[in-house]
């Protein structure tokens, strides 16, 4: 069932995407770029931003940091001043492998501050004026890119998982809340894809795929108006049965699957 508007035509539609530096955030930019969108991109690395715009004339670059809030105010801000926004979509994320018997609580709180705490930061800085365009018939839309770690514990997820858990309930609470105004909600929740973050992982990733391969996915989710989208699908299928099991069978097959 469709749950959101479907987004299929983009040309002349403004799109801000925050993490698309690299990865999955800068594939889906220029996927956006070419279908004719207008396309702002935002990280904190402003030469990879500039790398990005020498390569896709007429977007724009606004470099901040998300675990800023005053700097993600002012940014918001200044792409607001260029016009409504069709699309928000939070790209933003870090990962590092920790287990509970390596703790780290600088890098826990580093882990919350970018992948979920910035998030709260954006639609603080965004929320006013969507709401508004959706009151004059203008509705934008919010994507916000999870991960099927977020699904259930894993190994090795201790500081990670639990910031994409909290994603998914967000998205889906900001959905039931926009979705009678109008307003697009979306969760993006991909398996493995070949970005810096997964580049230190020292083991097999299972179904691995390209940034361009989940950009492509992604704005297939978009056309076809779904909420929930996940990919590859032979894998995050999987994940998705899993995250039924009961504890008694969970825990056995993580361990039997993992070796941990």
């Amino acid at each position: 069932m469709r749950l959101n508007p479907p987004q299929r035509d983009w040309h002349g539609r403004r799109a801000w995407l925050i993490g698309a530096s690299s990865g999955i955030g800068r594939a889906t930019a220029s996927a956006l770029y070419a279908r004719g969108a207008r396309v702002v991109v935002s990280a904190r690395d402003a030469h990879a931003l500039q790398d990005f715009v020498h390569a896709h004339p007429g977007s724009e670059a606004r470099p901040m940091d998300v675990s800023a809030p005053d700097q993600v105010q002012e940014t918001a801000a200044q792409v607001l001043a260029g016009g409504e926004l069709d699309l928000v979509c939070y790209c933003a994320g870090t990962y590092r492998e920790m287990r509970a018997t390596e703790f780290d609580l600088a890098d826990m709180l580093r882990h919350q501050q970018t992948n979920y705490t910035g998030v709260l930061h954006v639609l603080a800085a965004v929320l006013p004026a969507m709401l508004a365009a959706a009151g004059r018939g203008q509705p934008g839309h919010l994507s916000l890119i999870s991960s099927v770690a977020g699904f259930r514990g894993l190994p090795k997820s201790l500081a990670y998982g639990p910031t994409k858990a909290a994603l998914i309930n967000l998205a889906e609470a900001l959905y039931l809340d926009l979705h009678d105004v109008g307003m697009g909600v979306s969760l993006i929740n991909p398996g493995f894809v070949s970005t810096p973050l997964t580049a230190g992982n020292n083991f097999r990733m299972p179904a691995l795929i390209t940034p361009e391969a989940a950009a492509a996915a992604i704005l297939q989710g978009w056309d076809e108006g779904r909420f929930d989208i996940h990919f590859p699908k032979r894998f995050t299928r999987v994940m998705k049965l899993l995250r039924v099991l009961p504890y008694r069978w969970y825990f056995p097959a993580v361990r039997r699957f993992t070796g941990l």
